[in-house]
């Protein structure tokens, strides 16, 4: 079993430090998206976290099913309203199966990152395909890496600068590893928090999906559909499984 990186001290106060990412703004069209991916069946989250997402998505009538390995974020779901609507599996979402198939699968906010090595990353994309029906959809929402954005030599680079917040990643571009440093700043406090993840670029994707038996079938820089280009810092790639034959 991975490491939980994830425990009480990190879910104690997970949804108040992102309470930006849980407006309307940036989650209705997430859920419009999967919604309109899912159809009439059912989606699976792997790494569902608080429900940020999973919530919503069961309130628009998407049968939802969620994997996460940390039973304190699970618990921060399980205690919000209409949690019921949501079944959660506690367990590695590389290699946990839950019982029945659904119409999309999907990893929001870079959480494919958090299997931090390339066959873990692979063992995902083939626990995603062996849970879809056939022309099933996983969907992945990722950084492209900033490599381009490091001075020669560095390794270290800022993604938040804020009075109570400091995070800096620190690249090893050998091992294709991050860890993103995290500084939340109360009063005189310092809390850090240091998760190790592993960077992936979108074409590795692509073959990782190949091995599961799924092709790409669109790619965009956003959930409203940005078309995907050299400049975009992210993208959200869905990648198919074949019809039954």
């Amino acid at each position: 079993m991975p490491e939980d990186f994830f425990g009480e001290q990190v879910a104690e106060r997970f949804d108040e430090r992102y309470a930006h990412k849980a407006e309307p703004a940036v989650v209705d069209p997430i859920v419009a998206f999967l919604a309109d991916l899912a159809g009439g069946g059912a989606a699976l989250e792997l790494g569902i976290g608080t429900g940020r997402i999973a919530l919503p998505l069961a309130q628009r009538g998407v049968r939802v099913h969620g994997i996460d390995l940390s039973e304190a974020m699970v618990a921060r779901l399980r205690a919000k309203p209409s949690a019921e609507q949501v079944g959660v599996t506690v367990g590695d979402f590389a290699t946990t199966a839950v019982e029945g198939r659904f119409s999309v699968a999907y990893l929001v906010a870079n959480t494919i990152m958090n299997l931090t090595t390339q066959d873990e990353q692979i063992a995902c994309f083939q626990n995603a395909a062996a849970h879809l029906e056939p022309n099933g959809c996983f969907v992945v929402e990722v950084l492209v890496p900033r490599l381009q954005r490091l001075p020669p030599g560095e390794t270290f680079q800022p993604f938040a600068v804020e009075p109570t917040h400091l995070g800096f990643d620190e690249y090893d571009v050998v091992r294709q590893g991050l860890i993103s440093h995290h500084y939340w700043i109360d009063g005189d406090k310092v809390e850090v928090f240091s998760p190790p993840f592993r960077y992936v670029w979108p074409s590795e994707l692509d073959l990782m999906a190949r091995l599961a038996g799924m092709t790409l079938r669109e790619r965009w820089a956003g959930w409203k559909r940005e078309p995907f280009t050299a400049d975009s810092d992210k993208h959200v790639s869905v990648w198919e499984k074949p019809p039954a034959r």
